[in-house]
């Protein structure tokens, strides 16, 4: 068994202008602090602190952009001069500790610089996904009451350009509250038109920018406030403190990635998910490695072959993606004829979260790869992983379908309704009990009693992660759907995951997934939508008789496995999770609304027309 985290020892890896002299407080809970009495600074912890210790100019980000064709390099000691102008920038503007800037960028440099000069001050960023419609960007407003919003002209889809200021316009226009400033960077591929009084371009805003220091922040002063995808009403602002994200998420790069300072490490994500704030942004510059932002898909940028590309430029040494990205690599590409293009030596292992990674998949991309292919499972509320094979303290066996054990500093508990552990592998709610270790989030933005109603009061003394699965009895944990995804069948828990498993080891099918829908006599009954990989030529029908009798074979006839449809793409936040919750709705006719993290609403449109049951 893998012995604990001693995470006092691991607060003395960081830089302190006063070091703690208690680790937590206990005090409150749920309301646990970690290091209350210290003080730190996440910026200083990320840059100033490397090039202090002489390593200057090693190449700290790397910003390449297949969809512009630009890119460019910024050494530690060029990163830290653009974010001290940046801070200063913002200085000038009147943020100072404990302000909100509000970040609505693309995949550039500046997004990355900007929450960086926050972090430098003391002011907390709140980042929302660029191209995020109108109507949700200024629910955020009014929730995080920014001083100062940062933007840019445009973002750079494959096929189109999406210009970012008019629906930034219109958001303040229907916030409540009004930022003081708007500081917009313009991009060659778009101009944007500026408001007088209140807009100023990012060039004239850093030109007279006085370089800015660091300002030294309790432990527990809020870093930043991250909206969870598929927010509906009333805004959920995840909230994380400084010193335990500095401390977990350096001790993740090397414990659980196994990554040295200097190595390139590559979360192909977006700045504006909780991946891209760990493991983009202060995750890999907290440890000194290089990291990789990446303005692109993992097809169509321009093809298949464009992580390959990425890998053997610059030779990555792990890549952590979402599963959809190797589905999407996969369809496009199935024997991965791309990959043979390119030398792809430097890379060492490749890293799945962000949504449950089928077997197939994960078999698929160890096949072509030749690496370990890990699965890690974690969460926006968490920010780094709960369960994950940790390749820097003791590599396990890898068991497709499980995310492997609980990080150490995570003790995870599966209990059933009553809240009793359960210990026959059979499928409950996955818990955490308390307290939840450092780096995770520790309330919602002036939220506390919805932060305790909403994940402590179902389960009291855990944390309730709203995932549902089993742990074996070597201890690998099964993560096999949200808790609203295991199904009633007549009176049987049945799990959607493990129905999935069985659907994308078809040959032909690329991408599955299953719901439950109710029915009057079982409660529930699957419905299966498979997307198939590109270039089958086979009957349609031919194709979903054998998903339905190999569900038959591997769940059994209790499943009642009878409905299952071919799409041509499955519904997704632009974070690659599919929208199991709103085709659901969609089946049972009920009322729903569709997120505005969605890549394409048109699809739901189709899928409601082949699975709402005719009256």
């Amino acid at each position: 068994m893998t012995k604990p985290v001693d995470w006092m020892q691991e607060a003395r890896n960081i830089h302190w202008f006063e070091a703690p002299t208690r680790l937590l407080d206990d005090s409150n809970p749920p309301f646990y602090r970690w290091y209350p009495d210290g003080l730190t600074n996440a910026c200083y912890n990320a840059l100033d602190l490397h090039v202090a210790k002489g390593r200057g100019d090693q190449a700290a980000l790397i910003v390449d952009s297949p969809v512009t064709g630009r890119g460019r390099s910024y050494s530690y000691a060029e990163l830290l001069e653009s974010v001290a102008r940046c801070a200063g920038a913002l200085a000038a503007q009147g943020v100072g500790l404990g302000d909100r800037v509000l970040i609505y960028m693309p995949m550039v440099a500046e997004a990355v610089i900007g929450m960086l000069a926050c972090a430098r001050l003391g002011a907390v960023h709140s980042v929302v996904f660029g191209g995020f419609a109108s109507n949700e960007l200024a629910v955020r407003i009014n929730d995080a009451t920014p001083r100062v919003i940062l933007s840019a002209s445009c973002g750079i889809e494959p096929t189109r350009t999406v210009a970012y200021k008019p629906l930034l316009d219109a958001a303040i226009d229907l916030a409540v509250h009004k930022p003081s400033t708007c500081i917009v960077l313009q991009r060659p591929e778009l101009h944007a038109d500026l408001l007088k009084g209140r807009d100023i371009s990012w060039s004239d805003a850093m030109a007279d920018a006085q370089m800015h220091a660091c300002v030294p922040v309790p432990s527990n002063h809020p870093l930043y406030i991250l909206y969870t995808s598929g927010t509906t009403g009333e805004p959920k602002g995840v909230v994380r403190d400084t010193a335990g994200s500095i401390v977990a998420l350096k001790w993740s790069m090397k414990s659980i990635y196994n990554v040295e300072p200097g190595e390139v490490f590559w979360a192909a994500s977006d700045v504006g998910w909780v991946v891209g704030h760990s493991y983009i942004v202060y995750g890999p510059l907290f440890s000194g490695n290089t990291t990789l932002l990446y303005e692109g898909k993992p097809v169509g940028t321009p093809d298949a072959g464009a992580f390959w590309r990425v890998i053997e430029q610059y030779q990555v040494s792990v890549l952590f993606t979402a599963p959809t990205a190797f589905r999407a690599i996969r369809k496009e590409d199935p024997q991965a004829g791309l990959m043979k293009n390119y030398d792809l030596g430097s890379l060492k292992s490749l890293f799945l979260a962000g949504e449950r990674c089928d077997p197939d998949t994960l078999n698929w991309a160890q096949e072509q790869l030749s690496i370990p292919v890990i699965d890690h499972w974690w969460q926006t509320e968490t920010g780094w992983p709960i369960c994950a094979n940790c390749l820097g303290i003791e590599p396990l066996p890898v068991v497709p379908g499980s995310p492997a054990r609980a990080v150490p500093g995570y003790d995870v508990v599966v209990l059933d309704e009553q809240g009793e552990v359960v210990t026959d592998d059979s499928i409950g709610a996955l818990t955490i009990r308390l307290p939840l270790p450092p780096g995770t989030f520790t309330t919602l933005w002036n939220a506390d009693e919805r932060y305790q109603k909403a994940y402590f009061s179902r389960f009291p003394g855990y944390y309730e992660t709203g995932d549902a699965g089993y742990i074996d009895e070597q201890g690998y944990v099964f993560v096999m759907a949200r808790t609203d995804d295991v199904i009633n069948v007549a009176g049987h828990r049945l799990s959607t995951g493990a129905m999935e498993e069985v659907l994308a080891a078809h040959p032909d099918v690329a991408e599955c997934a299953v719901i439950g829908v109710a029915d009057a006599l079982k409660g529930q009954l699957p419905l299966g939508l498979i997307v198939l990989s590109d270039g089958v030529e086979r009957d349609y029908s031919d194709i979903v008789t054998e998903i339905i009798a190999s569900v038959r074979e591997n769940i059994g006839p209790v499943a009642v496995f009878k409905q299952c449809y071919v799409v041509k793409r499955l519904p997704k936040t632009r974070s690659g999770k599919i929208l199991r919750a709103t085709m659901r709705s969609i089946a049972d006719k009920q009322p729903y609304r569709v997120p505005a993290t969605i890549d394409d609403p048109a699809i739901l449109e189709e899928i409601s027309a082949l699975i709402t049951p005719r009256d």
